[in-house]
């Protein structure tokens, strides 16, 4: 069990950081611009995983054509 101890440390220590993070961008107003971030990426990534299935679609009806 004394091996092992450190990692109890840390677990312990990661939660009162994230705490004091959380904190920080409510404080700040920053929570928004991460979840405005976060949002122009998965639009960003649908958008580009939409444009590649109409291109698969058009190559794979073009080869059922010939």
């Amino acid at each position: 069990m004394r091996n092992y101890s450190w990692i109890f440390f840390l677990m312990g220590h990661e939660a009162m950081a994230q705490t004091n993070l959380d904190e920080f961008f409510y404080q700040e107003g920053k929570f928004y611009v991460v979840v405005a971030v976060l949002v122009i990426i998965f639009c960003i990534l649908a958008a580009y995983l939409f444009r590649l299935d109409k291109k698969i679609s058009k190559i794979e009806k073009e080869k059922n054509e010939a």
